[in-house]
């Protein structure tokens, strides 16, 4: 627990910066809720390549199957992938986080990124980061990428669960809050989607998903202090990456 409780004071300082940020007053029209979620929607994505990177590194994923790692593990990371993956659909059924948030962008009639249709194409993530630069993307997305896909190609697993559990989106609920209250009001049906995925984010991501991971890098850096260190470090350097993200969208011209 003692080293849980030192990472946690190594990223505080890199939370407050988050917390007090300006993106926090950003959404304030539906011009401003638009440049937001058409960059946000990349965290989102990029979000659930690492839920799953960490389900093949913890789990066995191959068709010739056999144990692999601790059951508890095992079960912390299932547990966050089928919430993640595959969640209560308020229409019926199950839908991801992700598609979940490409719904509520069609309702507000906010095109997502033409990039997000043509990443599909790759078969690698050697692939997609040496083709990344060729998109032209806003050098804040362009870099959050790239940092979240080499981490995932090169990092050992408690870094990658390390940037997944730390380099959350504890925020995004109160950030939507004031231009939610007023579409409310003036197109109540255009918000649906979007009240039902923060609702979820906050009974799910923010609460139990939050308490799993933490579990998880627990679990896997153990008494060792090295990887404690790593997983640190790692922490540091998603918040810095998100630090830069969220500068990039308030810069953002309308």
């Amino acid at each position: 627990m003692s080293h849980l409780i030192e990472l946690q004071k190594s990223i505080d300082p890199f939370k407050k910066i988050l917390r007090n940020h300006p993106i926090n007053s950003y959404i304030t029209s539906q011009e401003h809720l638009s440049i937001f979620m058409q960059n946000h929607i990349f965290a989102v994505w990029d979000f659930m390549s690492l839920v799953k990177k960490l389900q093949v590194e913890l789990t066995s994923v191959d068709s010739l199957w056999f144990p692999k790692g601790s059951g508890e593990t095992r079960y912390l990371i299932n547990e966050i992938v089928l919430g993640e993956e595959s969640d209560i659909d308020p229409t019926g059924g199950y839908i991801s986080h992700f598609d979940l948030y490409l719904r509520a962008m069609d309702e507000l009639a906010i095109m997502p990124p033409p990039a997000l249709k043509a990443f599909r194409q790759f078969k690698s993530i050697e692939e997609f980061l040496i083709a990344l630069p060729s998109f032209n993307l806003p050098q804040s997305i362009s870099e959050f990428l790239t940092f979240t896909f080499s981490s995932i190609l090169n990092g050992e697993t408690e870094e990658i669960a390390a940037i997944f559990t730390f380099g959350r989106e504890d925020l995004i609920p109160e950030m939507f809050q004031l231009i939610l209250n007023q579409l409310r009001l003036q197109s109540p049906d255009k918000v649906k989607t979007l009240t039902y995925y923060l609702e979820r984010h906050i009974e799910v991501d923010g609460g139990h998903h939050s308490q799993l991971a933490i579990s998880m890098v627990s679990q896997l850096c153990q008494d060792d202090l090295k990887a404690w260190d790593r997983a640190t470090q790692a922490a540091i350097n998603s918040l810095k990456a998100r630090i830069k993200l969220w500068d990039g969208i308030v810069a953002a011209k309308i």
